[in-house]
């Protein structure tokens, strides 16, 4: 099955950042709005930040407002998440998703079920 895939997680220290990057092989999502979600251990996936096709809109969880940036770059088929002022609260497996079904949107979905492909996830482990 197609999937999305991530890179760029790791460990980093308390106030640092990370960007991650999703790549999209072979498929193009460019219509689509795009979604990062993460999940600690323990809990549900949540909804980190979105962002509608042409970039028109992006939406981000109270949490990180402020702190991280979604971006797009439909030249290369790739979605990012700078992620900065990291802190504990942050540790947890990221996951870049694509909502196919709702080509053209301008609506940023936050709940999981409007995704249809997900990326194996990356983690990001932030130490004190």
């Amino acid at each position: 099955q197609e999937r999305l895939v991530e890179s760029g997680g790791g460990l980093v220290q308390a106030g640092g950042s990370l960007r991650l990057s999703c790549a999209a092989p072979g498929r193009t999502f460019i219509t689509c709005t795009m979604g990062w979600f993460r999940q600690a251990p323990g809990k549900e996936r949540e909804f980190v930040a979105g962002i509608t096709w042409r970039g028109t809109r992006t939406v981000y969880a109270d949490s990180v407002k402020g702190r991280f940036t979604v971006s797009r770059d439909d030249a290369k088929n790739n979605v990012y998440l700078h992620m900065g002022s990291l802190n504990p609260g942050d540790t947890a497996v990221y996951y870049c998703a694509a909502s196919q079904e709702y080509q053209y949107s301008l609506v940023v979905y936050t709940t999981p079920s409007y995704y249809n492909y997900w990326g194996q996830g990356t983690q990001v482990t932030v130490s004190s």
